[in-house]
């Protein structure tokens, strides 16, 4: 008893299965975590909008085409990167449930969606952008619990305190041997929580010009994203001796910061955040012209 209660204090135990069974339900947690993130998503997106003068309703809307794309183009990118990891069966490439979610393409294509039905309606599609930048990170961050649920994408074998546990069954065969791995699931997820804080933080602090978040958004996911594909070791194309994810982290590192150095030109100030229904502050008073004097019109 003794040596299993010291075992599950020097690892993180993974899940056996990645669905719970309730009567004649199967729940498959890697979609219930992905439901969770969009949740998330929605709400901080739609708190964000409504304090600068939004609509609830555009966030549902643009979240109702926008996940639907982010899905399809998650999978697609999932399809066309790592084709070799999916069932041989008909219905292999539809199996989003067994994970093979590529986050490049759900969001690449989500926030495009979301931008076109957001412009449509008319909506100042920059600041959207803002709003939605650290809900993407909240959403990424609860979104990697899927991973753990299915024992998959972990980093290298470690002996630390907080390393994974995972089943002989999903180790790869070079690692048969070793028990606990780096959990990047959680590594990421913490970095994409720390980061959503600091994007809140800076846009209430600073004064950015929309979309500078969104800009940060995907320079900050970058950088953090880079060091945690060092550790996985997951099979994946590499180019030059580096992951393929790497390599789209750096671009996107360098990316991001020069689209935030070119939406901060030209100076001006960002929107400032207001409470719906707020009364507009009064004019200011007319400047009061002498007698006998007429005013120029230059």
């Amino acid at each position: 008893m003794s040596s299993l209660l010291v075992s599950l204090l020097a690892s993180i135990p993974s899940p056996h299965r990645g669905t719970v069974v309730l009567g004649p339900l199967t729940i498959h947690m890697y979609g219930l975590t992905l439901l969770a993130a969009i949740v998330a998503a929605v709400a901080i997106t739609g708190r964000r909008w409504v304090a600068r003068g939004g609509e609830m309703d555009l966030i549902y809307r643009c979240a109702v085409w926008g996940v639907g794309a982010g899905i399809v183009g998650a999978r697609l990118y999932h399809l066309a990167t790592s084709w070799d990891q999916v069932p041989s069966q008909w219905w292999g490439p539809f199996a989003i449930w067994r994970g093979g979610l590529g986050v490049w393409g759900g969001i690449a294509a989500g926030v495009v969606v979301g931008g076109i039905v957001a412009r449509r309606s008319g909506a100042n599609v920059a600041v959207l952008m803002d709003c939605v930048a650290p809900a993407l990170l909240v959403a990424q961050g609860i979104g990697r619990l899927g991973n753990w649920w299915n024992q998959e994408l972990y980093g290298k074998p470690t002996d630390l305190p907080w390393g994974l546990r995972i089943d002989s069954v999903h180790r790869p065969v070079q690692y048969l041997d070793r028990a606990t791995f780096h959990p990047t699931f959680l590594y990421e997820m913490l970095f994409d929580f720390a980061a959503a804080g600091f994007l809140i933080w800076l846009g209430r602090r600073d004064r950015i010009r929309p979309p500078g978040l969104f800009a940060l958004y995907v320079s900050v996911y970058c950088f953090g994203r880079f060091w945690i594909e060092a550790l996985r070791i997951d099979p994946a194309h590499r180019i030059a001796g580096l992951r393929l994810n790497d390599w789209i982290a750096a671009i996107g590192f360098v990316a991001g910061l020069v689209w935030f150095r070119h939406t901060q030109k030209g100076g001006g100030s960002r929107p400032q955040f207001r409470r719906r229904n707020a009364k507009p502050a009064p004019p200011p008073p007319a400047m009061a012209v002498p007698k006998g004097r007429v005013r120029s019109g230059r």
